[in-house]
């Protein structure tokens, strides 16, 4: 078995890029540092460095080496986790989400950390394939997304809805007439989610001038990832996008932003999702209740 404390230090050396602060973070002397190190390299058979003055690159074995102690910390944690998981208001508890719904989600979090400061809540956006995927693989424990998942690999429970809005700036004057040619001569702010948002808001809005209108006519005006910033472009008047009304509602300058209003409102299900058969421990009920309450 390999030594926990030669990996500790094998894994702080990656994270650090330094043996100096290596030392420093684990109380040791720098030829300390190395002789972990050493020692390793000798119970693994192979070198796991390839020094260069004083920089160093992982080897082929030291970079297999290091996911494996990701991996070890990760089931050591879980382990951990299950000893303690009759302790309602104490743990970690990782979420992941679209962007919108953190920035939805993220002040509550805040508050229930406060009010239990042993929670630690661990939030991450991501699209749909990626929640899925982190919660096969152990990396999340709760995800919320908008599609209904294998019921083979999963467990979901409806939660809510999101609904989906079309923003233009706010010196648009916009009617039903002058809709399309609007959309025509702004331009589309594109972001990750803008081709199924668009989509499936043209597909359910009920609106007949959009039922066959084809999206790829649309000049693109710019392209944002970060959720925070893909409204900025449009409430200077460089083009319209799609977004969740709650993204839109929770921008800073609000009054610069003009929401088309739709007769037909525009919503995906939302759906909380855990890996099938996994049973998790009980300061999640705090965290689905909180995620309920914000939802509804």
């Amino acid at each position: 078995m390999l030594n926990p404390i030669w990996l500790n230090t094998f894994k702080t050396l990656i994270e650090t890029r330094h043996f100096t602060r290596t030392a420093e973070i684990l109380h040791m002397t720098q030829p300390g540092v190395s002789q972990h190190i050493q020692k390793l390299e000798e119970a693994c058979g192979y070198s796991l460095i390839k020094r260069q003055n004083k920089t160093f690159d992982l080897t082929l074995q030291g970079e297999l080496l290091h996911k494996y102690v990701i991996k070890m910390q990760r089931q050591e944690a879980e382990f951990m986790e299950t000893l303690n998981a009759n302790d309602k208001t104490s743990g970690d508890c990782f979420i992941s989400c679209s962007g919108s719904l953190a920035t939805l989600l993220f002040s509550d979090f805040i508050a229930l950390q406060c009010q239990y400061p042993n929670l630690v809540v661990h939030l991450e956006a991501a699209p749909n394939n990626r929640i899925l995927q982190q919660i096969l693989n152990g990396e999340s424990d709760l995800g919320i997304v908008t599609q209904r998942p294998d019921s083979l690999l999963f467990s979901d429970e409806i939660i809510g809805q999101e609904e989906l809005v079309m923003v233009f700036p706010s010196s648009t004057t916009i009617t039903n007439t002058n809709l399309v040619t609007t959309m025509m001569s702004l331009g589309l702010i594109r972001h990750p989610d803008i081709d199924h948002y668009l989509r499936l808001y043209l597909a359910h809005c009920e609106q007949q001038v959009l039922t066959n209108f084809d999206v790829r006519k649309i000049k693109t005006k710019g392209y944002v990832n970060q959720i925070q910033q893909i409204l900025l472009p449009v409430s200077k008047g460089l083009g319209f996008t799609v977004l969740p009304r709650s993204t839109v509602e929770s921008y800073a300058t609000p009054e610069q932003l003009h929401i088309f209003d739709m007769s037909h409102v525009v919503a995906e299900t939302l759906y909380l999702v855990t890996k099938h058969k996994r049973e998790l421990p009980a300061r999640f009920e705090l965290i689905k209740s909180k995620i309920k309450h914000v939802l509804n």
